[in-house]
C-alpha cells in the first residue's frame, strides 16, 4: 500500500488534533481549585478570546452555531465531571469510545459512507480495550466509579454524534469552532454564578490558570480548528479509527505526568486500541473516492 493511499492533508490534520487532545487529562486533572463546571467555563472562554482578532471571519449560519456550542459546553462539562467521579486513567479511556461512536454513527448519518468489515472490526478492537479499562480483573464495572463511568461515556457520545454532524452543517469558516467556545464559556460561567454562587477566582492558584491558559491555547484552543479541518474533508470512518491512538497517548501523559499506575491491563487495552486504529486506517483515501461519493445533505 502506498504511502498517498492513506496519507492525505485531513489525515495531517487529524494527527495534528491527537497530538494536542494527548495531554488534555493530564492537564486538566491537574486542576483541582475550582468545580468543573467553572473550569470549563474558564477554558473555553479564554479559547474563545483567543479568536477575537479573527472576528470578521465569524460567518456562520445559526444553526452551526447552536450545535458547536452545545457540543463544546456538553462534552467538556461532562468529561471534567467524569475525571472528580473516577479515576482520570480510566474515565479518559472511557471517553475515547467516541471515536468508536464515529465509526457508528457515520452510516447513519452521512450518505454514501457505509460501514465495512474493517470499520466494524476496528470499532470492536476500539471497544474491547475501552471496557478493559472498566473491569477491575473481573466482567463487572466498579460500582463505586459508575457515575463517572457514565458521565465519561455520555461525553464520548456527545462528541461522536458532533463530530459526524459538522459534516452536515453549513460550511463555515474554521474558525467559528473556537469563537464558538466564546459563548459556551460564558453560559458555563453562567450557570456556575446560578448553581454554585460567586465564581471564586481569587482562589485559583497561578500554577492553574496557567494550565488553564494552556489548554484554552492547546487542547481546548488550536484543536477544534484542526479536528474541524480534519473532518471537512475526511473520511470520519478513517478518523475515527485513526482518533484511537489519542488515548494511548493520552494514557502515557497520565503515567508520566500524574504518576497513574499503569498496569498490564491498561498495556492489553492499548494493544487493542492500537490495532483498531490501524486496522480502521486501511483502504482508499477519501480523496480516491471523492467523485464517486454523493455529498451529505445541510442540516439547514
Amino acid at each position: 500500500m502506498s504511502a498517498s493511499s492513506w496519507w492525505d492533508k485531513s489525515t495531517g490534520f487529524a494527527l495534528l488534533t491527537i497530538l494536542l487532545w494527548a495531554s488534555l487529562a493530564a492537564l486538566t486533572s491537574r486542576i483541582t481549585s475550582v468545580s468543573p463546571l467553572v473550569l470549563v467555563g474558564l477554558v473555553l472562554f479564554f479559547c474563545g478570546a483567543g479568536a477575537l482578532p479573527f472576528w470578521r471571519q465569524w460567518r456562520a449560519r445559526p444553526i452551526t452555531w447552536l450545535v458547536t456550542v452545545a457540543a463544546l459546553l456538553f462534552y467538556h462539562l461532562l468529561l471534567f465531571m467524569s475525571f472528580r467521579h473516577a479515576p482520570v486513567l480510566e474515565a479518559n479511556l472511557i471517553n475515547y469510545l467516541w471515536p468508536l461512536c464515529i465509526i457508528l454513527f457515520t452510516p447513519l448519518l452521512l450518505p454514501g459512507h457505509p460501514l465495512h468489515a474493517r470499520h466494524l472490526l476496528a470499532g470492536a478492537l476500539g471497544l474491547a480495550g475501552s471496557v478493559l479499562v472498566m473491569v477491575n480483573g473481573e466482567l463487572q464495572l466498579q460500582q463505586a466509579y459508575l457515575p463517572g463511568y457514565l458521565l465519561a461515556l455520555g461525553a464520548a457520545i456527545i462528541w461522536g454524534a458532533y463530530s459526524v454532524l459538522s459534516r452536515r452543517l453549513p460550511p463555515a469558516p474554521a474558525v467559528v469552532t473556537a469563537a464558538a467556545c466564546l459563548p459556551a464559556g460564558l453560559l458555563a460561567l453562567l450557570l456556575a454564578l446560578w448553581l454554585e454562587g460567586p465564581l471564586p477566582l481569587e482562589q485559583i492558584p497561578t500554577r492553574d490558570w496557567w494550565l488553564i491558559v494552556g489548554l484554552a491555547l492547546g487542547p481546548m484552543g488550536a484543536a477544534f480548528v484542526t479536528w474541524y479541518l480534519a473532518l471537512r474533508d475526511g473520511d470520519p470512518r478513517r478518523i475515527g479509527a485513526l482518533a484511537y491512538l489519542t488515548p494511548l497517548l493520552s494514557t502515557l501523559l497520565l503515567v508520566l505526568l500524574n504518576g497513574e499506575q499503569l498496569t498490564p491491563r491498561h498495556l492489553l487495552a492499548g494493544a487493542f486500541i492500537m490495532g483498531g486504529a490501524l486496522l480502521g486506517m486501511l483502504g482508499k483515501s477519501p480523496a480516491a473516492r471523492k467523485q464517486k461519493e454523493p455529498a451529505a445533505p445541510s442540516l439547514s
